[in-house]
């Protein structure tokens, strides 16, 4: 996978996210760009979640979706 490729694919994951963890906002989203690390950071900053529990949900989410970041 390219680059563009990539970024198509956060673009077309990015509502997706969205919609499972809706406390994250556009700015939120900005940084993430499909950075794992970014996701979950952001995750415990706006549900006050432990990194484990952070760490866990975006997990299951990847498993549903069928995508790793």
């Amino acid at each position: 996978m390219n680059k563009d490729e990539a970024g198509g694919n956060w673009k077309q994951l990015k509502g997706k996210v969205k919609e499972k963890w809706g406390k994250l906002t556009d700015d939120d989203m900005t940084v993430v760009e499909g950075k794992r690390d970014q996701l979950v950071g952001k995750i415990q900053e706006r549900y006050g979640y432990a990194k484990d529990q952070a760490e866990k949900e975006v997990s299951d989410w990847e498993s549903q979706n069928n995508h790793r970041f």
